[in-house]
């Protein structure tokens, strides 16, 4: 374990094997895992999920970067787990004064890490805004469908869910319109002949590619 961390750094800064090794010991105790000394040895198979994420993480850190992109970083972990990783990140983020990108489909985690929200919808950002404009004020019909498919703790429980209706599209076979229309109740013709681009709508720094955003919004 302690080589996969250490070989970015011989092969990015130059460090020696020695230099390399202290430095794969330092990101482990960073990254909040116990007597790295004796665990920097150690391989995947004898530590938990959690303390395999931690690894990752110091993997990913250990050549100083500027930016740190996690693709479902909670992915297999159980919730406790989870929110102790999305802490550490987030907490060694702004210690090391890195800028970060989770890519996920868990809307608790967006809700409670991000600043700014892309919401993507066959392979297109559909809707961007800061978390609260998306999570208060969402203006595309995938957003909203998005959240509306969640069950809410602060609202009377209900019989069903209310799920995204229909299929995701097959992304070798778009057109060149809106890929969302088969499953948009406020789909239009106009939205089989063009792909609406992503324009400013309502605050500023809200972005959304809809034709009917303003329809959807005061439905």
């Amino acid at each position: 374990m302690g080589d996969q961390i250490a070989e970015a750094a011989i092969v990015h800064q130059r460090l020696s094997r020695r230099a390399a090794r202290t430095r794969a010991i330092e990101m482990l105790r960073l990254v909040g895992i116990p007597d790295p000394e004796e665990r920097v040895d150690h391989y995947p198979h004898q530590m938990s999920g959690g303390m395999r994420q931690r690894v990752m993480i110091a993997m990913a850190l250990v050549c100083h970067p500027k930016l740190l992109i996690a693709d479902e970083p909670t992915t297999a972990l159980d919730v406790t787990i989870q929110a102790q990783i999305l802490e550490l990140m987030k907490s060694l983020t702004r210690k090391l004064g890195v800028a970060q990108i989770i890519i996920t489909h868990n809307l608790g985690v967006v809700a409670r890490y991000a600043a700014r929200v892309n919401v993507m919808y066959a392979g297109r950002i559909v809707e961007a805004g800061s978390a609260e404009a998306i999570y208060h004020r969402p203006r595309h019909p995938y957003t909203m469908a998005l959240l509306k498919s969640v069950p809410r703790l602060d609202r009377p429980r209900q019989a069903r869910l209310d799920p995204v209706e229909g299929q995701p599209p097959d992304l070798t076979k778009l057109d060149g319109g809106c890929s969302f229309r088969p499953r948009c109740r406020f789909a239009v013709a106009r939205c089989a002949e063009a792909r609406p681009a992503l324009e400013p709508a309502g605050e500023t720094g809200h972005l959304v590619a809809c034709f009917r955003d303003a329809e959807a919004l005061a439905a």
